[in-house]
């Protein structure tokens, strides 16, 4: 895979200033970060964004998550290794992440509904948003993840 191009990040300094700002605030808000980074690296599998799902299943690894739950998170829904709250955050994800097919379901905003106040509803909106642009960010202009070599 060719890059598109070589620092996007770089080019578009305004916007890209606002979403770096997002995301401190979106690290200061009520959420815990370890859920946030599974919303994360969930909205990154989806998209198929390598960049954000090396990023994001490292900081995991490193912060102590399983490996099982980081390999069972394509299969959530039929793995019983998550919390009520984090399954109601992944449907969540899915469901605004997939919009155009999903609609956002009242089942899905059921389940986040029942598991996070209105303020924690509306961060964790807002992340999932968030993620999402930076998954087309990414994938748009074809960000390369770190190889270690190690790994290849």
């Amino acid at each position: 895979m060719t890059p598109r191009l070589n620092n996007p990040h770089g080019l578009g300094t305004g916007p890209i200033k606002a979403m770096v700002a997002l995301e401190g605030s979106l690290s200061k808000c009520s959420l815990d970060h370890g859920l946030l980074e599974l919303v994360k690296l969930r909205a990154s599998q989806i998209n198929g964004c390598a960049f954000c799902i090396h990023m994001h299943s490292t900081w995991l690894r490193s912060s102590g998550e399983s490996e099982m739950r980081l390999y069972m998170l394509n299969a959530w829904r039929e793995s019983s290794l998550y919390t009520p709250r984090e399954r109601a955050a992944l449907a969540w994800t899915d469901a605004l992440t997939l919009l155009a097919e999903t609609g956002a379901p009242d089942e899905d905003y059921a389940l986040v509904k029942a598991e996070f106040s209105e303020e924690e509803q509306v961060d964790l909106t807002i992340a999932i948003g968030a993620i999402n642009v930076w998954n087309r960010l990414q994938v748009g202009f074809r960000a390369a993840h770190p190889v270690d070599k190690a790994a290849a």
